[in-house]
């Protein structure tokens, strides 16, 4: 197992009724770059997060706990909590 840490920006818009509707997930390079990308698109979206967490890539194996670098808007669980 190779685990590593990716940087994840993603992105919320309105689906049917109160429900919300996640866009493809953008992967980026450092926990810098995903801030400024999810800061950027935070008034164009219904809610934008951007977080990090540990992976092993090659299974597909991703930490259930996140690292919030920044979030703006309406979110779903987990993401939605304080």
């Amino acid at each position: 197992m190779a685990s590593e840490t990716v940087y994840i920006v993603q992105s919320y818009v309105a689906g049917r009724g109160k429900s919300l509707k996640a866009e493809q997930q953008v992967g980026c390079k450092t926990a810098e770059e995903a801030r400024r990308k999810a800061e950027r698109l935070g008034p164009l979206r219904v809610g934008v997060v951007a977080f990090s967490a540990t992976a092993d890539t090659e299974l597909g194996d991703y930490d259930e706990n996140p690292v919030i670098l920044f979030k703006s808007g309406q979110l779903p669980h987990p993401f939605n909590e304080a």
